[in-house]
């Protein structure tokens, strides 16, 4: 977070001086979360994967029915099924779920992925042509995290002979595809979507029986299936409330002790502790090892990863990621390089939406350039792969924007968009990129509260109240994620040392002391010392570390920071994650 931030208190105590109590912490912050009442309170706290139900998270009963039905007809009958994923996480996970169900119940089934490059996103004509020619006998499709706006795709496999189960999350178009059924759903990513639809394909008659739990049936491959979708849930970045949080709490469970091969080598070959994974281990190191193989070459090969029984496949397949992940690293770090310095060679004619585009760019980690654009300038941007005469494009939008609903509006310039109000894509004609560019251009709106970026803090804490206790009593709202932010404190301290550590020592590391009385705050700062305090609190603070000039020991700063814990030699201590630092002038 850079230091210019808006800071936003998102609770503030009547009285400035009002200390909060320990046991109102954890009520504050989830009241903060939109949790108001007790009920949503005790829920959030004690969650229950038996409220993960198909009428949680709205699927049409209709459609449900009619899908299962075309499953259960076309196992009896051994047709040939196809599971047609997406590229990413969230599809290679989904489809590892729907194909290790429907192959456990005797399916005649094949998972397919599409190429990137060749066939494009989703559903599409030459995917399906695709298809066709690995199993001319396909009957039936059904989709992972993909399929809802591929209207043509879905006439085509039609004419063709196939029924076509769309099971996705993304947001719907202004037409729907005439698929057999839809599986649809926006409140879960969509190996959740396809994992509340495993469970009802295993059991129909009943809403979800907890399949992952059974023993010794002809199941049990099934049990660890939740780990999977934990690693999708943080990966695709969905809110982490209501069936998502759940999903994702009892996945990490199942994530900490399973052993599918896989999971196990990645974790190996990435140096994570299985037992000690979590949002952020997932999120930079797990995931995006699988998802470099979709981006740069084929995903089929993390689909092979995530369902083989094999211990040496899975670490010949983990080393391979490996391996992917860092050529993919040093690719999107070269198109961001360059992406930044197009946009600041605009001077002061940079735009409220950022549109880049390049030959050079490689179409699989756009998106990934996007976000970093969005990260860097705070901008909507729209990031594109020329090519000779079809363009993609990958999209990230900021708080209050949506990227999705505002590309639609120039549709009649688009082959085809999909994605979500903060993360989209489309592909365009190349001889309609300059038109584009100037329809949105001239269309966007954007305020200048919406431009600035803020700094989202739950509520002013005493320091002297940092305690292990308080830090016990945060994990209960465990896991930290988009929708439940990690609690972020705002504390007014006296700096007792300060210095820059890293490598190009653009960090800070601090010792800080709270001012836990008027006496200490008009005490006079000729009669600090830097002498030890039992009470100091270490404090680090990443890409701050140009502040140190203007930062001395015995300076009164307002900090805002997260409670972090280190453990070294069974000792436990806390330390401040410092996310922004101005000087208290009184």
């Amino acid at each position: 977070m850079k230091k210019n931030a808006k800071w936003e208190v998102f609770n503030k105590l009547k009285n400035k001086n009002e200390k909060v109590k320990i046991e109102d912490i954890l009520h504050i912050l989830m009241e903060n979360r939109g949790l108001t009442t007790k009920k949503q309170q005790e829920t959030f706290l004690h969650s229950d994967i038996a409220l993960v139900t198909p009428d949680s998270i709205g699927l049409d009963k209709k459609n449900l029915a009619k899908a299962l039905k075309r499953v259960q007809d076309a196992i009896q009958k051994k047709e040939q099924i196809v599971v047609f994923g997406d590229y990413d996480v969230d599809g290679i996970a989904g489809t590892a779920i729907l194909w290790e169900t429907l192959h456990a119940l005797g399916a005649n089934v094949t998972p397919f992925i599409p190429d990137r490059v060749g066939e494009g996103y989703g559903l599409s004509i030459p995917a399906v042509e695709r298809v066709l020619v690995q199993d001319p006998d396909t009957k039936l499709i059904i989709t992972v995290d993909n399929g809802i706006v591929a209207n043509e795709a879905v006439d085509f496999a039609n004419s063709q002979g196939i029924d076509v189960i769309l099971t996705d999350h993304h947001t719907l178009g202004p037409k729907v595809p005439k698929a057999y059924a839809i599986v649809h759903s926006t409140a879960l990513c969509g190996t959740g979507v396809a994992w509340v639809f495993s469970q009802e394909v295993l059991n129909p008659k009943s809403q979800i029986p907890n399949e992952y739990k059974i023993q010794n049936t002809k199941y049990e491959i099934l049990g660890d299936h939740l780990a999977l979708v934990a690693l999708a849930t943080v990966a695709d970045l969905v809110p982490l409330t209501n069936g998502n949080r759940i999903l994702l709490t009892e996945g990490l469970k199942i994530l900490h002790s399973t052993k599918r091969p896989g999971i196990v080598a990645m974790c190996e070959e990435a140096g994570v502790s299985q037992k000690e994974i979590g949002v952020y281990q997932i999120g930079h190191m797990l995931a995006p090892r699988l998802n470099a193989m979709g981006r740069i070459a084929s995903a089929m090969d993390s689909l092979r990863l995530l369902c083989t029984k094999d211990s040496m496949r899975a670490k010949a397949l983990a080393e391979k990621l490996g391996i992917t992940n860092k050529e993919r690293q040093l690719v999107t770090q070269s198109i961001t390089e360059h992406a930044i310095e197009s946009v600041r060679g605009q001077g002061e004619s940079v735009k409220e939406l950022l549109f880049i585009g390049h030959e050079s760019y490689e179409e699989g980690v756009i998106g990934l350039v996007a976000g970093k654009l969005v990260e860097e300038f705070y901008r909507p941007s729209i990031v594109l792969s020329i090519g000779e005469k079809k363009s993609k494009a990958s999209a990230r939008s900021i708080k209050g924007f949506n990227i999705i609903e505002f590309i639609r509006t120039a549709e009649h310039l688009l082959i085809n968009a999909g994605g979500h109000p903060m993360a989209a894509g489309f592909s365009i004609e190349t001889s309609k990129i300059g038109e584009l560019e100037k329809f949105f251009a001239d269309s966007v709106q954007l305020t200048d509260d919406m431009l600035e970026k803020s700094l989202r803090i739950d509520f002013e804490l005493p320091l002297e109240m940092v305690t292990q206790q308080v830090y016990d009593q945060l994990q209960q709202l465990q896991p930290f994620g988009m929708g439940n932010p990690e609690p972020t404190f705002m504390s007014t301290a006296q700096i007792l040392s300060v210095k820059q550590v890293g490598k190009e020592k653009n960090h800070l590391s601090l010792q800080l002391q709270s001012l836990s009385s008027s006496s200490e705050r008009s005490e006079s700062r000729s009669q600090f010392s830097t002498s030890s305090n039992k009470n100091a609190l270490p404090g680090i603070a990443f890409g701050l570390g140009e502040m140190s000039k203007d930062l001395k020991p015995g300076q009164q700063v307002d900090i805002v920071y997260t409670i972090d814990e280190n453990v070294w030699n069974d000792r436990k201590t806390l330390q401040l994650k410092i996310k922004d630092i101005k000087l208290n002038i009184g």
